[in-house]
């Protein structure tokens, strides 16, 4: 036989050897893998089990608490048993029903809650288990198929694609208001950006906090038709009711809206020093120019907001406005002539360097 025939007839054998091995660790694996699914479940059938006998124990003696043991006669009694009925709670990402204990008064007052009952259902777990599901890439649709196979025996709901989206909406609501309601003491504030964006036909307000030490914190939003000076005033003046301490002058990046620089002034007044958008004042003389000039003035903004000397950066900036009125860009010209000086304002403040290190000196190129 050949050297080739035999390194071909090895390499077959080597192969049929891989398949063979591949195809009896398949057939050892299968059993395992459908033997954890079926402990997984078991599992899940039993802390249901044990769940829902421990609830039923303390539902039990908030009934005892109540009627007293069951069978004594006794002559002070305020609550009589009063048979049973459906109850839910959450269990495994869904709604699950259950019998419970019923307790009225005596004299036709009414039934009574059971307090354990009261309290399960006051710490509903199922909106953060839909928010969780949803936070990891699960979507309204999917997420009945990414929880655990319900129990047979055990009726649920909640699990549907407009179930989980009312828990998601319930869930967020609750925790945004709880946030924007917080108190702001503790926030050692240097700077504020406040912005406007649009959302669904809807003006967002939005204001963000940065701290000493550089972290940024969410502060507060305003949600109304337009971006206006009532709505941003109305948003300041609830970030001081909550606390907020602004101890002498404080850094206040916007955009160009009157509306957010008038409440500014007519809340913050002498505080308030600003410091315009570099990009949005870079959007906006794009916005007013052909794409093939894009690059340019981008090019040209960026060098200029990267240098460490006003002047120098100023002069490239004047330099650009004079160049765009010389190509008949007006529009332009006036869009970055408007609040220039304010787009310089960090500069003018000489702040220094986070790192520590020195910003090199930059002088601007020529064209």
């Amino acid at each position: 036989m050949s050297k080739k025939s035999k390194n071909g007839t090895r390499k077959q054998v080597a192969g049929g050897l891989d398949s063979g091995v591949e195809r009896r660790m398949g057939q050892m694996l299968l059993p395992m893998v459908a033997g954890i699914a079926a402990t997984k479940a078991d599992l899940t059938s039993w802390v249901h089990d044990q769940g829902m006998e421990a609830l039923h124990l303390l539902l039990g003696w908030d009934v005892e608490d109540l009627a007293g043991n069951k069978g004594k006669h006794r002559e002070d009694r305020t609550h009589y048993r009063w048979g049973r009925t459906k109850g839910e709670l959450s269990f495994g990402g869904r709604r699950v029903q259950l019998w419970r204990p019923r307790v009225r008064l005596v004299g036709g007052g009414g039934e009574a809650p059971l307090p354990s009952f009261e309290a399960f259902q006051l710490e509903d777990p199922l909106p953060a288990r839909v928010i969780n599901q949803i936070l990891v890439g699960v979507s309204t649709r999917g997420y009945e198929s990414s929880l655990e196979r319900p129990l047979e025996r055990v009726k649920s709901r909640g699990t549907s694609k407009s179930a989980a989206s009312r828990h998601l909406v319930a869930e967020t609501r609750s925790k945004l208001s709880s946030f924007l309601c917080r108190r702001l003491e503790e926030i050692d504030l240097l700077a504020m950006m406040v912005d406007g964006i649009e959302i669904g036909g809807h003006s967002v307000v939005v204001s963000l906090g940065i701290t000493r030490d550089g972290t940024k914190v969410p502060l507060g939003l305003r949600l109304g038709s337009t971006e206006n000076a009532a709505l941003c005033i109305s948003m300041l003046q609830d970030l001081l009711s909550r606390g907020l301490r602004i101890e002498g002058r404080i850094l206040c990046v916007i955009d160009g809206g009157k509306g957010i620089r008038k409440a500014l002034d007519d809340v913050l007044g002498d505080l308030v020093v600003v410091q315009r958008c570099r990009l949005h004042k870079i959007r906006n003389v794009q916005s007013h120019l052909p794409k093939s000039r894009h690059a340019y003035a981008l090019g040209t903004m960026r060098e200029a907001y990267r240098m460490t000397q006003v002047a120098l950066a100023r002069k490239r900036l004047q330099g650009l406005v004079a160049w765009l009125e010389s190509s008949g860009y007006d529009e332009a010209a006036a869009s970055l002539r408007e609040g220039l000086e304010e787009t310089l304002t960090v500069l003018k403040l000489e702040l220094p360097d986070p790192s520590g290190v020195p910003s090199p000196r930059r002088t601007p190129s020529r064209t």
